[in-house]
This record gives C-alpha cells, structure tokens and sequence, in this order.
C-alpha cells in the first residue's frame, strides 16, 4: 500500500512540477508569440523529465534546458521560419488555379516539418551532444518511415495546441505533462531503432 501511494506521489508530483517548469519558461510565448522558437528547449527539458523519471525533475529539466537551449532554438527558428514560408505560399495560391495542385503539397510539407521538429527534439533530448543535422534527419527519416506511430503522436500534440490556444495557462497548468508525456514516449518508440546512429556520430 506504502509503495502503490509512493508511485502515486511520484507520478503527481512530476505532472505538477513539469507543468509549473514548463509555465515558467513559456511564459515568454504568452506575451510574445514571435518568441515560439524558446518552446523547443522547454519540450526538450519535459522529454528529458520523462526519460530520466524516477529522478530529480527540478534538476532534470533545468540542466536538459541549458544544455538544449542553443540548439533546440536554432531548430525552433527553423521549423518556425520554414512553416511561416510554407503558410505563406498556401495563401499566396488560394484561389489560383495552381492552387489544387500546390496546395496539398505544401500542406504535406507543414506536416513534415512538424514531424521532424518533433522527432528531432525527442532525439536532442534523448542525446543533447548530437547534431541538428542529424536529429533533423532522422527525425524526419524515422516520422517517414513509422508514420502508423508518427500520427498518434500529431494528434495529441494537435489537441494539446488547440487547447492552449484556448486557455494556455490552463493547458500547461493541467494537461501539458499528461498530453506530452504520450507524444514524447510515441516518439521514443518511433526512434528507437534511429537513436544509436545519432549516438555513433556525435
């Protein structure tokens, strides 16, 4: 009985603490949503609580968050730039007649950029010495290739997104843990068989 409210306490107390670390160090996207590329070190913080569980989730997630910061930025600038370029082009084709061709394909790309910022900020934290390249790429191969596990894992994150839109301090004060929690250990399991080459080439 001891053990089972142990596990009990453990497992609520790392819900709440990586919510309120995660509040604090979003808090910048609130008030500015220029800022969206700081999510990506915050994300790779939370995966690293996830991965390190049972452990010190203040720690954990502060030292995962210095570490990743530069580069999951910089993948967050990337995503964030190429997803601004893509959604422009939708726009600029509305209603033209090239549109129903390049539409559906620039829609596909979005979803491949999602996909391999994503993957590549579960394999970041999962190895912070690896490169963006190679996160990228694998990410991207791995979402590809695995896209049955890929899409259970854009859905809850597609829920979690449209709750925060809503009411984000909500969204990250209730069901940010719970909700990234299934994205990240989908993740996991889609990299799996790609995180020992990232190892290698670090």
């Amino acid at each position: 009985m001891r053990r089972h409210l142990g596990t009990v306490f453990e497992l609520t107390y790392l819900a709440l603490m990586t919510n309120v670390l995660l509040t604090v160090t979003l808090l910048p996207i609130l008030f500015v949503p220029l800022a969206a590329p700081l999510a990506a070190p915050a994300l790779c913080a939370a995966f690293a609580v996830f991965a390190g569980h049972p452990g010190p989730v203040v720690r954990t997630f502060l030292r995962a968050w210095r570490v990743t910061f530069g580069k999951a930025t910089a993948v967050g600038v990337l995503a964030t730039g190429a997803l601004l370029v893509l959604g422009a082009d939708i726009r600029a084709a509305w209603g033209r007649p090239a549109g129903a061709a390049l539409i559906p394909v620039l829609a596909v790309l979005i979803l491949l950029v999602v996909v391999a910022t994503l993957l590549g900020l579960v394999a970041l934290a999962s190895d912070p010495a690896a490169r963006i390249r190679d996160v990228l790429t694998i990410g991207i191969l791995s979402g590809v290739r695995r896209w049955y596990l890929t899409l259970p894992s854009l859905g809850v994150l597609v829920l979690f997104e449209a709750m925060f839109a809503v009411k984000p301090v909500l969204a990250l004060a209730l069901a940010a843990s719970p909700l990234l929690y299934v994205v990240w250990a989908n993740s996991r399991h889609t990299l799996m068989p790609a995180l020992s080459p990232i190892e290698r080439t670090s």
